[in-house]
């Protein structure tokens, strides 16, 4: 049976490669390419002009390049497109952008026919790193984000770190954060990797720049394969900081913070919080806290943007959390850098919120 770390292609450049991926997987060469604004801008006429030389049948479809893309007016949109171009189920979805194209094609694959293949082409870090992996699709609720959608794994996910170097550097700081990640939860040596090469990494020289990506999504995927449904509490260590992070993007209104940025944010809130209830030792708060200190969003934006939050309104918007159960907010902990677990039992609101001050006041001393 073929995994879905055996689905994950990282090469440059990727796309030249796509006419024999696609036979090695069995995929027809009738391809829908669905795209927002700027990937259509920056990389569509290449990567339809390459199709087309490898023989594929190809429609496009372009969503605005914005969250609120990832939305059921949309997917319907989309879905009347694809009816009208005479899209059948021997199509397949190629989803070229970072994580709203590659969610709303995943969602839209899932349920268009009762389910299409779909291949993930994602051009930003937190895409090749995160979410293009591991076949969870969603759109957005008004009441929540991620609240609607399916577990669809993607047939192919194309990655070449190449795409990134169109990215301004506020984005690659956002997708470091789910890099880190994985070296805070599964793998000290990936962690102690990061530490010497950060302004590598962010800096997008090589060969540290594909090392970092690649060791990212083949970790995920090796989770994925032994928790694909969330089921035994693995894959919900992939979620560190995440609860923290979607109850600061709902006081955004998904807007005015971005996702890596609000993760970013929600792990330094989970480092304390995993120092405040015992598990954490003070030294290795220290060195996760250090590794933190390295992100710099250009002009302070992410800073400022969580400081005008008290904690208790943050804590109260990470309710709308889906991972939440019977209104009980689970966390991902560590208790030690490189291991994470799912802390399953009740945490006190104020051991919550106090960790939220612990994260504000580091944020408004950090140098």
């Amino acid at each position: 049976m073929e995994t879905p770390s055996s689905h994950i292609v990282v090469r440059t450049p990727v796309i030249d490669a796509i006419g024999e991926l696609y036979a090695a997987h069995g995929l027809a060469r009738k391809c829908v390419l669905l795209f927002d604004g700027n990937t259509r801008r920056l990389f569509g006429d290449r990567i339809l002009e390459s199709l087309q030389r490898q023989g594929f049948q190809t429609r496009e479809l372009v969503v605005p390049a914005r969250e609120t893309s990832k939305s059921l007016p949309s997917a319907w949109k989309l879905y009347g497109a694809m009816i009208e171009a005479d899209v059948d189920r021997s199509w397949n979805l190629l989803c070229v952008g970072g994580g709203v194209v590659g969610d709303l094609g995943g969602y839209i694959a899932a349920s268009y026919y009762r389910g299409i293949p779909v291949v993930q082409l994602p051009t930003t870090l937190l895409a090749m790193t995160d979410s293009s992996i591991g076949g969870k699709v969603a759109i957005n609720h008004p009441l929540g984000k991620n609240l609607i959608g399916f577990f669809h794994l993607p047939e192919l996910v194309l990655i070449d770190p190449s795409f990134l170097r169109s990215l301004p550097s506020r984005e690659i700081y956002g997708g470091m954060a789910e890099v880190v990640k994985y070296g805070f939860i599964s793998d000290r040596s990936f962690f102690d990797f990061l530490n010497e090469h950060f302004d590598e990494v962010v800096g997008l020289r090589e060969p540290y720049l594909t090392e970092a990506v690649s060791r990212s999504a083949f970790t995920k995927a090796e989770v994925v394969e032994k928790d694909f449904r969330e089921t035994t509490g693995l894959r919900a260590t992939l979620n560190f900081g995440h609860t923290f992070a979607h109850g600061l993007e709902k006081l955004a209104e998904y807007r005015n913070l971005r996702h890596g940025e609000a993760v970013t944010i929600g792990m330094v809130c989970a480092l304390f919080l995993s120092k405040r209830l015992g598990f954490l030792p003070e030294p290795e708060l220290a060195e996760g806290l250090g590794l933190m200190r390295r992100f710099r969003f250009p002009g302070g934006v992410v800073d400022r943007r969580f400081l005008a939050h008290g904690s208790d309104a943050i804590f109260e918007s990470m309710f709308s959390d889906k991972k939440k159960i019977d209104r009980k907010l689970r966390f991902v902990l560590l208790d030690r850098i490189g291991h994470a677990f799912l802390h399953g039992e009740d945490v006190k609101n104020a051991e919550v919120t106090g960790a939220i001050d612990d994260a504000r006041a580091w944020f408004s001393n950090r140098k």
